[in-house]
């Protein structure tokens, strides 16, 4: 949630490391995702292009037979366009962005998987038990599939978080002597709501169990960032390595009155599945200490779209003119030597509900179930005020 770590304002939940990647960089005030849920928010981000440009308004159907169920291999993906410089590419935890063979990692211009193809997964050894998501039978199967790591599978042995931050240093160490790009897709704190005891512990002053094992699984995600932090400045890379940390959506919020909220999206309207701020409106910080100056705030609105558009063209990385990216590069924005806003405006929807929203300014137009509205975010930042 936008208001589940400390660079936000939480004072709950203790987020260190990734209050480090904020302090030390820019912060966005205004950082969204292209979708309220995870899928689409992805399948945008790792293309730099509005998802529903190529059919995926939706999470995919998770069948492995399906070719049609994912990113289309007509679109260039971040880890693709890297691959064009020679970087060594490594994607570790959750993919998504289809099953079918041809459209996993491996396919899609990785060097390395270790992880899940679906959009969830159990994060204890003892709840693994599948060996492949084609032994699936009904919904949520998936989430106790053995790990994929390459073209093969991996047991767990440990706390899945943990795991794949041990990946995440350990691809590191063995890259960092030539260019690499690491995708660091933690699953945490998707559910279902899992965490050890030492991360539990942390939390004690935290009556609620649910949004205790929340915030401990969000303090093993820090703890694992900072692994990845310390490794960096270990090896004298960090002023010129760019960290980039988002969430994919806003926190999940009841379904029906008398659920318990466990997510903070404070004071943001909504939460994931909708259009309101809550559901795209999301903890965003990017730090690079050659190019970005420390400690800045940044109001004006991004989105991660931009963030292939940033690197590509601080690579000096030809994109695809045929099928031209929606994102910009931030960093002349960011230095001042560009005036002016990124973006006129950002668009959003959400197809199987009819639901649409434009942000221009400060000014949000929006349509859904409860109508038409239109708000003020720089007076009315939960849009209650049609």
């Amino acid at each position: 949630g936008y208001h589940d770590v400390g660079f936000n304002g939480s004072t709950e939940i203790q987020t260190p490391n990734m209050d480090r990647i904020a302090d030390e960089g820019v912060r966005f005030d205004r950082g969204y995702v292209t979708g309220p849920v995870c899928g689409p928010s992805r399948a945008g981000m790792l293309t730099g292009r509005y998802q529903s440009r190529f059919g995926f308004d939706w999470n995919p159907a998770l069948n492995p037979e399906d070719r049609d169920a994912g990113v289309p291999l007509q679109e260039t993906m971040i880890s693709e366009y890297l691959k064009q410089l020679d970087y060594k590419t490594m994607i570790i935890g959750k993919w998504h962005m289809g099953t079918h063979p041809d459209l996993r990692p491996l396919k899609r211009g990785y060097d390395e998987f270790y992880g899940f193809v679906a959009g969830g997964h159990n994060y204890m050894p003892e709840d693994i038990y599948l060996d492949d998501i084609s032994n699936t039978v009904k919904h949520g199967d998936w989430y106790h599939d053995r790990l994929r790591l390459n073209d093969g599978y991996h047991d767990l042995e440990q706390y899945l978080t943990d795991e794949l931050s041990d990946r995440a240093v350990d691809f590191i160490e063995r890259s960092s002597n030539g260019p690499f790009f690491l995708y660091l897709a933690y699953n945490a704190p998707h559910t279902p709501l899992q965490a050890t005891q030492n991360y539990l512990d942390r939390y004690e002053n935290i009556k609620d169990e649910d949004r205790r094992t929340y915030a401990a699984m969000i303090s093993a995600v820090d703890d694992g960032i900072g692994r990845v932090l310390d490794l960096l400045d270990q090896r004298g890379i960090a002023d010129n390595t760019i960290v980039i940390f988002l969430s994919d959506n806003g926190g999940k919020l009841p379904k029906k009155s008398g659920d318990k909220v466990i997510a903070d999206n404070s004071p943001l309207r909504g939460g994931k599945g909708e259009l309101y701020d809550g559901g795209i409106r999301v903890p965003f910080a990017i730090r690079w200490p050659d190019k970005i100056p420390a400690g800045l705030e940044y109001g004006h609105s991004v989105i991660s779209l931009d963030i292939l558009a940033t690197i590509t063209s601080q690579l000096d990385i030809s994109t695809n003119e045929e099928k031209p990216l929606d994102g910009v590069d931030l960093i002349p924005f960011l230095t001042g030597a560009q005036q002016g806003v990124p973006h006129d405006a950002l668009f959003w929807r959400r197809l199987a509900a009819g639901d649409i929203a434009v942000s221009a300014g400060n000014k949000k137009y929006i349509v859904t179930k409860n109508g038409t509205e239109l708000f003020d975010l720089e007076t009315d930042i939960d849009e209650s005020t049609d």
